[in-house]
């Protein structure tokens, strides 16, 4: 294993919940519809606000661009920041809370293809170098505290 790309954001929530609440924002479009709930269930689960659980989405999905960028390298991102697929790009939790990430279908393709491989090498004196597909896995994790959301998230290929 290897890690391709590292990136962490941080929001404050407060600005964060003004823009979501700015009449025709389209904060919300930035999220899928199972984001929004699981935001939704979190907060009345917590007696909190919505804004603080899609804050700290918000900042895995920025984390999630930062890491697809160095991996990248210097090839090109298949997305500008203006048409970034930011609702593809699903902070989701599973049964057990935890934060993974995942990447609607055309998404983990486009990842798939902007990443270089690196060559696998053979045992000395063997066969030749061979580049396998890479098997790409993210790693993600998000908190908040006292009005800031933090995420970090890893890409690191098999």
């Amino acid at each position: 294993m290897s890690v391709l790309g590292l990136g962490h954001d941080v929001v404050d929530v407060a600005a964060f919940a003004e823009q979501l609440a700015l009449p025709g924002s389209r904060m919300r479009a930035l999220f899928s519809v199972r984001e929004t709930r699981q935001a939704a269930a979190r907060a009345a689960a917590k007696h909190d606000g919505e804004a603080v659980h899609l804050a700290a989405k918000w900042a895995g999905k920025e984390a999630v661009l930062k890491a697809w960028c160095e991996a990248v390298g210097e090839g090109a991102l298949p997305y500008t920041i203006d048409d970034f697929p930011w609702s593809g790009v699903e902070i989701l939790d599973d049964a057990h809370g935890r934060p993974h990430v995942a990447p609607r279908a055309d998404v983990a393709h486009a990842l798939r293809e902007s990443v270089p491989v690196m060559p696998s090498l053979p045992p000395t004196g063997e066969g030749t170098i061979t580049s396998p597909s890479p098997s790409l896995r993210w790693h993600v994790s998000l908190t908040h505290d006292a009005g800031v959301a933090s995420a970090v998230a890893l890409l690191e290929s098999a």
